[in-house]
């Protein structure tokens, strides 16, 4: 199994010495907190808050994953290039249908030359 990086494993020193490194590595979940069952639902995934990821030939966000625990529920795939090569932010709006009471929801993202990195969880009340 890959390794999968967290924003939250990193040492407080370190998360300062390599703060852009960790923030244009990391998805961040923007959402409601509260959610009405059977409706849609959206939920955007964020690549990095304040900086801007590469868009390389070979240093790319490959795809971005939303899950809610054990269920993966959408993944998007992008190919090299997809922002014209030009660092950015790739972000995805999901929508989704919240059937159950809770949603935790995790982002996971993938990065051609650093791995795989996993958000912190996202809970979501659903009424």
């Amino acid at each position: 199994m890959a390794k999968i990086n967290q924003y939250q494993d990193i040492s407080q020193v370190d998360r300062e010495a390599k703060k852009d490194y960790i923030d244009r590595h990391s998805p961040f979940i923007h959402c409601a907190d509260t959610a009405k069952k059977g409706e849609k639902f959206k939920v955007k995934v964020q690549m990095g808050n304040e900086y801007p990821h590469p868009d390389d030939f070979d240093h790319y966000i490959q795809y971005i994953e939303l899950w809610s625990g054990e269920v993966k529920l959408g993944q998007v795939s992008f190919p090299p290039g997809t922002f014209g090569n030009v660092s950015g932010h790739a972000e995805v709006d999901f929508y989704i249908v919240p059937t159950k009471s809770n949603l935790k929801l995790t982002a996971m993202a993938y990065c051609t030359k650093h791995g795989l990195w996993q958000s912190e969880v996202k809970e979501v009340a659903a009424e």
